[in-house]
């Protein structure tokens, strides 16, 4: 099945931060309205970066089974007292089979079972089957969940990967999210923050669930604070703040230009009468600006089919069901606007005159 299947309702946050939408409901976008709007992207990025380390585990445990498949072709015959015991059970299973996907429960337990095991080479179950000096670095320049664009790749690492990444993964997103004074702290329960900082400085753990708390947590946040206003913003609008508040500028210069045209005429008594129909145009502008502002969308842009995610940058909207619902409220806002800006019009070209 298509990550982006077609829907008939709006996306959930879940699929959003999973890359199964499209814009302008797509994690970039939505990267960019935490940054922007909602300035608690750090959030955001904690959650990708815990998303982006169990990637990284499941990656690590992956090779080990293909290692150990090779190794040992013969399974049924290894012994249990080796330090591959576990490893060679969840290969006889399939739990960590690479098309039914991944029993994360499994793989943490995995895991932490590496800590414990009192063998040789325990930290890196797998460098006997790898090449030494290999360069198995995680994190590229940079944070490694930053979106810098609208279209993303499988966040899985693509080289080898030992257990001594796992663990600077995992110590990264500690320093830089959870402890006191971190560079990009944010605010969690205290014991949440206690137990992972103990889980990992202490207990010397690494695996996903170390996070999982915080994960869900920092999950349930965002879907109560920020994503039903991202859904307004970009799924019932196609404007940004500064854009709106440019058209609600507009907007009222518009009408300030239209009503001293039409006094002007009234009170001057110009005749023909006709000649007032001239305020339609600054009545247009202002009243066009206002309802931009007011409903958070222009719908000339929304008719044809762009959203703007920046100040006048704008993207196509090609989630099926925001468009849809985008050119309906356009709509409505245009006939609005025709509607008001026949009202006002008439008002002012059947008034009598009076010269003052």
């Amino acid at each position: 099945m298509s990550n982006f299947a077609p829907r008939n309702r709006l996306p959930t946050l879940f699929e959003v931060l999973s890359r199964r939408t499209l814009p302008p409901v797509d994690l970039f976008t939505f990267y960019i309205y935490m940054r922007d709007q909602q300035r608690s992207v750090d959030y955001l990025d904690f959650w990708l970066d815990v998303s982006q380390h169990m990637s990284l585990c499941r990656h690590y445990v992956r090779e080990l089974r293909r290692s150990v498949l090779v190794s040992t072709p013969d399974l049924d015959k290894a012994s249990s007292k080796r330090p591959s015991a576990d490893l060679l059970a969840i290969a006889r299973d399939g739990s960590f089979d690479e098309e039914k996907g991944y029993d994360d429960r499994r793989l943490s337990a995995f895991l932490r079972s590496e800590v414990t095991s009192q063998y040789e080479g325990r930290d890196s179950l797998g460098d006997q089957y790898q090449n030494p000096g290999q360069d198995r670095s995680l994190l590229s320049a940079g944070n490694p969940s930053t979106v810098s664009g609208e279209q993303h790749t499988d966040s899985t690492p693509s080289h080898s990967v030992s257990r001594s990444d796992i663990r600077a993964s995992a110590e990264k997103i500690l320093y830089t999210y959870l402890l006191a004074g971190a560079e990009r702290e944010i605010v969690l329960p205290p014991n949440i923050l206690n137990r992972i900082a103990q889980a990992i400085e202490q207990d010397g753990r690494d695996d996903p669930e170390v996070f999982d708390e915080a994960k869900d947590y920092v999950f349930q946040a965002m879907e109560k604070d920020a994503f039903p206003g991202f859904l307004r913003a970009k799924a019932l609008g196609n404007l940004v703040p500064s854009s709106g508040m440019l058209r609600l500028v507009v907007g009222l210069l518009g009408m300030f230009g239209g009503f001293w045209a039409a006094f002007s005429l009234i009170f001057l008594d110009i005749t023909p009468r006709t000649t007032r129909l001239w305020i339609i145009l600054p009545f247009a502008i202002g009243i066009y600006g206002l309802f931009s502002n007011q409903y958070m969308l222009d719908p000339i842009l929304g008719l044809l089919g762009l959203s703007e995610y920046q100040f006048m940058k704008f993207m196509k909207v090609k989630e099926p069901y925001v468009r849809k619902l985008l050119a309906k409220r356009a709509t409505w806002i245009l006939v609005l606007t025709a509607f008001t800006l026949a009202a006002i019009t008439c008002l002012y070209v059947f008034v009598p005159g009076k010269r003052l």
